[in-house]
Order: structure tokens, then C-alpha cells, then sequence
């Protein structure tokens, strides 16, 4: 009897020692993904004001919405550059996302123009493609010119000069892939479950992107200046649906970054129209195109990027072959396809959307080195 209440008792210190054991591993902390939220101006910087709507009001009760969603997530940390009627420096705005160690910086606004122009669009860091763009840079960069001492902060950097624009873009450049996958997200949810106007994915030289080292866009929400979207952008059912997608954009996001990436719908699947093609790219017609091909060009279309390592088997990605996988940074990025010949590129990316990987882009390099499409296309095309 002695006996056995001794191997009890040891048995009991055994149990206690390795339950101690686990509790120090089971309770190491898990790191969160943070996203930064920014609502678009504040204070005394009202944002537009068409049809007497305040864009600074309706982004900060849809970035609030969504933060309030995001943060019922244990594995998300959300930080907000304002979360009242203040003004913040563009320059801060970067600051707070860089301090934080952000994964994300999403940053709502809404937009204006003298005609009845209606839609959503989202933007991501780069060259702009055209006047438009320029000038939806110019409208939002401009607010520096609020703030004190903006010559100290920003040096020579003139919104109203395409080339002081240009000069921005390299900081961004290694976030691009990823922040042109958050841009179709967001882009494809608002026209396949809102039925907006899909004004597309594009790129322009926000200074408030540029000063982010992080995935980083800027969502145009709508034109305050139509009068039916205005209102309805100023309707709590308005913001509400917008904050709900672009909530559910930033969550798929992160569920494919985590590696899941094959089959998986964040919500049930309905069938709706194609989102547009990314604007990225000055990307000439296949009609232009001389017929030469430079084979040290290699086009490949990017699927997915995961932060953990995925085996390249078909099962893993809806039954695609030929995907290869890549470390850059701190992901891993998988390609499907690998040819010289940017027609037959095309028509692997089409196959890709058809498997479902709506926000797949092309990408090029030339031996072995990741070059924009744009410089690929000067040297080959078919």
C-alpha cells in the first residue's frame, strides 16, 4: 500500500513537471499581424466636400468599422493613425506604420472630379500610368502643404511635378507584388459583392505610400461629387458596406499569406463579373508587338505569395502544373508557367483566373532578375 502511494506521488510529480514544461511553450506569444488603418484627412483638412459631404467623416466611420471587425481576430493587432476629427501629417501617417511594424497599411479616402465620374478604385505605389492618375496623386499629396515645416520633412518633393512623383516609387518597390494582391481584393469584392464601378487596380505617387515599409493601399471608396454615390457614401448602410469588404479583402489577404492558398473562398462563391485587368504596366496591345523574342526574358504569372513554404504539387494549387516557388524578403511567391513568349504568358494567365486566382498578375524577368513588365515588353514581345 506504501508502495503504491509512492508511485503516485511520483507519477503526480512527473504530470506536474511536464504540465510546467508545456505551459512555458504553449504560452510563448504568438505574433500578430498588424494592419495599420488610416482614414484620410481630418481636422481642419475636410477632404473634399462634394455635394456638401465630408470625406474625412465617412473614411473615419468606415476605417473604425473595419477595425472593430478586424480586432474580433485574436491574431491581429490593428493600429490607427487617427481615430478621431484630428489632423495627422502625411509624413506621421508612415511613421505610425513603420513604429508598429506593420504587415498592412490600408488607407481610405474619397474621391471628386468636376464630371459625373462614379466607381471604386484602388491604388497602389508606382509610376502613374496617365494624367488621371497624376492628378489624383496631386489632389491627395497636396495636403502637406497643411502641415508646419513640410519643406523639413519632405525636401524637395513638389506634388505638382510628375517628375518629383516619379522620384518616390523606389522605397515601395519590393512591397509591390503584395500590395497589388490587397488592391484586387479589395477591387474585386466591391464590384462582384457591391456592384460598384469598377474603376480598376492602379498606381500612382501617393506620398502617404511612400512613406510606409509595408504592403501599402490607398482605397477610393467613391465620388463624393455624384450625387447618387455621395449620398449613399454618407448613408451608415454605405459605409457599412464598405468597411465589411474591405475587412473581408484584408482577412483573405492574410488567410493566403498564412499558405492557404488552393480552393478557398472567404465567403460562399457567387458568380459575377471579372474584375478588370491590374492597371501596373504600360503593357502595349499583343497586336503592337514586334515578333521578336529574347529569350533571356522569362514571363512568369504570379499566384500567390505565402509567408510559409508550400509544396508546388497540383493539389496545393487547383490543379495547376509547372508552379514554381521563390523566396523574396520575407515570402515565399509562386509562379505559374515559364516562357519567353508573352502571348503564350497570356494565355497561362487567363488559365489561372479560370482556376480562380482572380488577383494573379504577370511578372518578368530577365536572367534570372525580377525587371518591370514594362522594360521586358521594349525587348521582347510576340
Amino acid at each position: 500500500m506504501k508502495t503504491y502511494k509512492v508511485l503516485l506521488f511520483v507519477l503526480f510529480i512527473k504530470v506536474l513537471t511536464f504540465s510546467s514544461f508545456r505551459s512555458v511553450n504553449d504560452t510563448k506569444p504568438i505574433e500578430k499581424f498588424v494592419v495599420v488603418l488610416d482614414a484620410g484627412h481630418g481636422g481642419h483638412d475636410h477632404g473634399n466636400k462634394g455635394n456638401g459631404y465630408k470625406e474625412s467623416e465617412i473614411s473615419l466611420n468606415i476605417v473604425l468599422d473595419i477595425g472593430k471587425q478586424l480586432e474580433k481576430n485574436p491574431n491581429i493587432k490593428v493600429v490607427y493613425t487617427r481615430q478621431t476629427d484630428v489632423f495627422v501629417d502625411l509624413f506621421e501617417r508612415g511613421q505610425i506604420a513603420n513604429k508598429a511594424k506593420a504587415n498592412l497599411f490600408v488607407s481610405v479616402h474619397c474621391n471628386a472630379h468636376k464630371s459625373d465620374a462614379h466607381g471604386t478604385e484602388t491604388f497602389v505605389l508606382g509610376t502613374h500610368r496617365n494624367q488621371t492618375n497624376f492628378e489624383v496623386a496631386k489632389k491627395e499629396n497636396s495636403v502637406i502643404f497643411l502641415e508646419d515645416d513640410y519643406k523639413s520633412k519632405y525636401g524637395n518633393f513638389d506634388p505638382n511635378s510628375p517628375e518629383s512623383v516619379m522620384s518616390i516609387l523606389v522605397v515601395q518597390e519590393e512591397y509591390l507584388d503584395q500590395s497589388i494582391m490587397l488592391a484586387s481584393y479589395i477591387q474585386n469584392r466591391f464590384t462582384t459583392k457591391l456592384k460598384r464601378t469598377n474603376r480598376g487596380v492602379k498606381q500612382a505617387g501617393f506620398i502617404v505610400l511612400h512613406q510606409t515599409v509595408m504592403p501599402s493601399v490607398l482605397v477610393e471608396v467613391g465620388f463624393l461629387t455624384n450625387k447618387e454615390e455621395g449620398a449613399y457614401l454618407n448613408s451608415a448602410q454605405g459605409q457599412k458596406d464598405m468597411a465589411n469588404n474591405i475587412t473581408s479583402a484584408i482577412l483573405e489577404y492574410k488567410h493566403n499569406l498564412d499558405g492557404n492558398v488552393g480552393g478557398f473562398d472567404f465567403e460562399p462563391h457567387v458568380v459575377t463579373p471579372q474584375v478588370k485587368e491590374v492597371q501596373v504596366a504600360e503593357i502595349p496591345k499583343v497586336t503592337e508587338v514586334n515578333k521578336t523574342i529574347d529569350t533571356s526574358i522569362a514571363y512568369k504569372v504570379q499566384i500567390a505569395a505565402t509567408s510559409k513554404s508550400i509544396e508546388t504539387k497540383p493539389t496545393n494549387f487547383k490543379g495547376l502544373n509547372n508552379i514554381t516557388r521563390e523566396k523574396e524578403g520575407g515570402l515565399f511567391k509562386y509562379f505559374y508557367g515559364n516562357t519567353s513568349n508573352y502571348n503564350t504568358i497570356k494565355l497561362l494567365e487567363e488559365e489561372a483566373i479560370k482556376k480562380g486566382y482572380k488577383s494573379c498578375f504577370i511578372v518578368a524577368f530577365k536572367d534570372g532578375k525580377k525587371i518591370s513588365l514594362t522594360d521586358a515588353l521594349k525587348t521582347t514581345t510576340n
